[in-house]
C-alpha cells in the first residue's frame, strides 16, 4: 500500500483514533487534537469504521465514481482504429477532434501507446521430436584463449596487454532434439573442415549410444554451407536442415545449451589457462549428460531418455 511519506495518518493510527472514540468515549474534537488532525478527519475514519468495519480505514482511489463528460464509445473506437493503421497521436487527436492527452490516456489503457505494441512478438513455438535422433541440432560458440586469468576473475584491465594476440578456439556443439544428450569438441576454426570433423564424431558418438542420427539442423554458417559439410552430410545419410535467416530461436535448444555451457562450465570458475579449460569440458559434458537434471524433459537427466538397458548405461557411464 502507498502512503504518502507527509500523511498525518496511517491505517494504524486511524484505528487508535476509532479506538479512543467509540471504546474510551473521547471527544472527536480531543482526539483530533492529540492526533494534530482536524475533527473533520477524526469523524471521516470514525463513520468509516462505523459502516464497514476495519476495511473502511484501509486507503482508497482519489478516482472520482463518475467522470464528468466522459469521452465518448465511437471515439474511443476510432482513435484505436487509426492507431492500428499506425498513426501518431497528434494526427488521431486531429482527426478525432479530441486533444493529445486524450489520445494518449486511451491508448494507454489498451496497451497501443508504443508502436512496438503493434506488432507483439511472436510466441514461441515449442516443439520435441519424439525420438532420439530425429533431429540434432548443432551450433558454434567463439571463445577467447588466454594464458592467465583475466579481467572476469581479477577484477583489473591492466594486464590486457598480455591476452593480446593469443588466438580463440570455437567449441562445436551438438544436442539431440529428443533427450537433450550433447557432444561438444574444441576445434581451432569454425571453418569447413573443422565442422565437418566435428559431425563425423558427432554421429560415430550417438551411435555407440544406440542413437542414428537422421536429421541434423544448423544456421546459415559459411561452413555450414560448404560444399564438403553438403557432401558429409550425404555420405552420412543425414539430412540437413538450416534455420531460417535472422531467426536464431529455430534453433533454439543449441542456443540454450551454449548458455548453460558458458554458466557452468567456461565462466564457472577461475582457470588458470584457457588449455586447462578445455580440459574440463568432457567431465562437465558427462555430469550433463549423465547426472544433471533437466528442466526441459521434467527433471530428467538425458541420459535417461535414451532407454538404455543397464549394462550398457554402466559400460557408457566408465
Amino acid at each position: 500500500m502507498d502512503i504518502h511519506e507527509n500523511a498525518r495518518t496511517t491505517p494504524h493510527s486511524r484505528a487508535e483514533m476509532v479506538r479512543r472514540v467509540i471504546e474510551e468515549g473521547a471527544s472527536r474534537s480531543a482526539v483530533a487534537k492529540a492526533f494534530g488532525v482536524c475533527c473533520k478527519t477524526v469523524s471521516k475514519w470514525v463513520d468509516r469504521f462505523l459502516a464497514e468495519g476495519p476495511e473502511g480505514l484501509r486507503e482508497r482511489s482519489s478516482r472520482p465514481h463518475r467522470l464528468h463528460r466522459p469521452t465518448p464509445g465511437t471515439i474511443v473506437d476510432a482513435v484505436i482504429k487509426l492507431r492500428r493503421q499506425r498513426l501518431p497521436g497528434h494526427e488521431i487527436a486531429r482527426r478525432c477532434g479530441v486533444s493529445p492527452a486524450t489520445v494518449s490516456r486511451i491508448l494507454r489503457a489498451v496497451k497501443l501507446s508504443r508502436a512496438r505494441d503493434l506488432d507483439p512478438p511472436e510466441p514461441p513455438r515449442r516443439y520435441e521430436h519424439p525420438n532420439p535422433g530425429d533431429m540434432i541440432h548443432i551450433d558454434i560458440k567463439k571463445l577467447g584463449r588466454f594464458g592467465r586469468p583475466g579481467h572476469r576473475i581479477t577484477g583489473s584491465r591492466k594486464s590486457k596487454s598480455i591476452h593480446r594476440g593469443i588466438g580463440w578456439e570455437y567449441v562445436h556443439v551438438a544436442v539431440d532434439d529428443a533427450s537433450r544428450v550433447s557432444f561438444n569438441q574444441i576445434h581451432p576454426d569454425e571453418k569447413a573442415p573443422s565442422a565437418v570433423d566435428h559431425l563425423k564424431a558427432c554421429v560415430a558418438y550417438y551411435k555407440r549410444l544406440g542413437v542414428a542420427v537422421r536429421r541434423v539442423m544448423t544456421d546459415n554458417g559459411a561452413c555450414y554451407r560448404s560444399t564438403a559439410f553438403k557432401n558429409t552430410c550425404r555420405e552420412l545419410g543425414l539430412k540437413h536442415v538450416r534455420t531460417k535467416p535472422y531467426t536464431p530461436r529455430t534453433n533454439g535448444k543449441a542456443e540454450r545449451f551454449i548458455q548453460t555451457a558458458l554458466r557452468e562450465w567456461a565462466y564457472a570458475r577461475s582457470y588458470i589457462t584457457s588449455d586447462q579449460r578445455a580440459a574440463c569440458l568432457a567431465g562437465w559434458t558427462h555430469r550433463y549428460n549423465f547426472h544433471r537434471p533437466h528442466g526441459g524433459i521434467k527433471h530428467q537427466t538425458p541420459i535417461s531418455r535414451l532407454g538404455l538397458p543397464v549394462d550398457n548405461l554402466l559400460r557408457l557411464h566408465t
